[in-house]
């Protein structure tokens, strides 16, 4: 049996963000979850996984925990986002998905938490994204070129990416339109 391979951190920085607006018990991260007018539209977690999230996210010294008495009830622990956490979802905020495979739930998450912050991190972020996926185009055009005549499928999988990512960025133009009449109010 092999070893689990912990993956980095990426879309669980989303967590961060419900701690920046405010400290929060896991259960309530949760409940968000669960609400179809946030962030749960795109991302849903069974509670099991968001607390082994958390455990990951604390033992990575983004967040701390304070148990909290409640009389006669077990105590609860309140999340609180540590200077490091905080600097650790401004990165992740700021920064284009990687990949057009995580660009549902990542970018989608990171769009979530821009429109909360302010209308600049909102430019900069489909801004930032726009050029990230037009180079992921521009790539997939030159694999496509240097694709052989006899490889078809590879050719047919190419052609799909491109059409996602360029479905992608008339999205974000979308995204822009809609999201200028609400920077300029």
């Amino acid at each position: 049996m092999s070893p689990m391979i912990k993956l980095p951190l990426t879309l669980e920085y989303a967590l961060l963000g419900f701690l920046a607006q405010q400290p929060m018990h896991a259960y309530e991260i949760h409940q968000r979850l669960q609400e179809t007018g946030e962030l749960g539209l795109v991302w849903h977690l069974k509670q099991s996984q968001l607390y082994a999230l958390l455990g990951r996210l604390e033992e990575a010294g983004n967040m701390t925990t304070v148990t909290e008495p409640q009389g006669t009830r077990p105590p609860r622990k309140m999340l609180h986002l540590t200077a490091s956490g905080r600097a650790a979802f401004g990165r992740w905020l700021r920064t284009p998905v990687a990949h057009g495979r995580d660009f549902r739930q990542e970018f989608l998450a990171k769009l979530y938490f821009a429109q909360q912050n302010d209308a600049f991190t909102v430019v900069t972020l489909l801004a930032e994204q726009r050029t990230a996926c037009q180079e992921w185009v521009a790539e997939l055009h030159s694999q496509t070129a240097t694709t052989s005549a006899d490889q078809t499928y590879d050719w047919l999988v190419l052609q799909f990416r491109i059409g996602q990512i360029e479905a992608i960025l008339v999205w974000l133009d979308t995204c822009e339109l809609t999201l200028a009449v609400l920077v300029s109010t």
